[in-house]
């Protein structure tokens, strides 16, 4: 009889007390989606950078926005890699699970993780469960779910369901810089299209939280890994999300009016900040 998916994790949690120490979130990965590598997004959570980088929300990457033909080698942008998700742990399904997740609760949460009420980051999960929870009532009239996932588990359970399949992967942008990356300008090397069945996405970003919490919902478009030169050296593997979907998107919206075109007539494109991802069906 075949073993269930918890019973193997936790035959593996006692494997690995006795070898060496593999984290739960990657003992999960290998089961529930072996032939797919993990992207950098997930792999930073489970060995996080001793120096990362955070900016206010206007400053960051993915609210750079570009028309799809401006994509070229040669082509330059300045550009500000960030992660929302800086210093976050990535909780095991149960511990997340444990703690409760919405605003009205904030003091209780805070008080579980004890997490000072004036503070900055108080302010910051306020802010994230207020937005999961506007997304929540947008996704129950709009074409696309909206879903704030507090676990590898439920995020890659909510992809299956949204996608149709467990047979997914997901691709995030690298940077290769041991520290924070400035703001700056980089030139476009190459570029090469994530093959993208059907058109179908399901974007994941990251939130600032005490812990890792992502934001899901699906897209329909395009996507590209585009390697980046920066003017003092640095190399990104970046994605670039180029989509005309403005279903729930306000900053899409915006982008169209700031680019001088009709929303929904051309695609325009973002790059991913480094702990956002873009899933799409093998």
């Amino acid at each position: 009889m075949a073993r269930s998916l918890a019973a193997v994790l936790l035959l593996m949690v006692a494997a690995a007390g006795a070898s060496h120490a593999a984290s739960p979130a990657e003992m999960y990965w290998k089961i529930a989606l072996p032939t797919s590598p993990m992207p950098g997004a997930i792999r930073d959570l489970i060995s996080p950078a001793s120096s990362v980088g955070s900016a206010s929300k206007e400053d960051t990457v993915g609210n750079v926005f570009f028309l799809e033909k401006d994509l070229f080698p040669g082509s330059k942008m300045t550009l500000h890699f960030t992660r929302a998700t800086a210093g976050a742990a990535l909780l095991p399904r149960g511990r997340a699970e444990s703690v409760p997740f919405a605003s009205e609760r904030l003091p209780e949460i805070l008080s579980q993780l004890s997490i000072p009420a004036v503070s900055p980051t108080a302010d910051a999960m306020w802010s994230t469960l207020a937005e999961c929870e506007a997304a929540r009532l947008a996704g129950e009239t709009s074409k696309h779910k909206h879903y704030c996932a507090t676990s590898l588990e439920s995020m890659v359970e909510f992809v299956a369901s949204s996608l149709g399949t467990r047979d997914v992967h997901a691709v995030s942008t690298e940077v290769d810089r041991a520290g924070p990356a400035p703001r700056q300008a980089y030139r476009v090397e190459a570029v090469r299209p994530v093959a993208v069945p059907g058109g179908d996405m399901v974007a994941c970003h990251g939130m600032p939280y005490a812990y890792a919490v992502f934001g899901l919902h699906g897209l329909k478009g395009a996507a590209y890994t585009v390697t980046l030169a920066g003017a003092d050296g640095t190399v990104a593997q970046a994605v670039a999300a180029c989509h005309g979907d403005v279903d729930g998107h306000g900053a899409v919206a915006e982008a169209y009016k700031r680019l001088g075109v009709a929303p929904g007539s051309v695609a325009i494109c973002h790059f991913l900040p480094q702990d956002d991802m873009i899933w799409v069906r093998n």
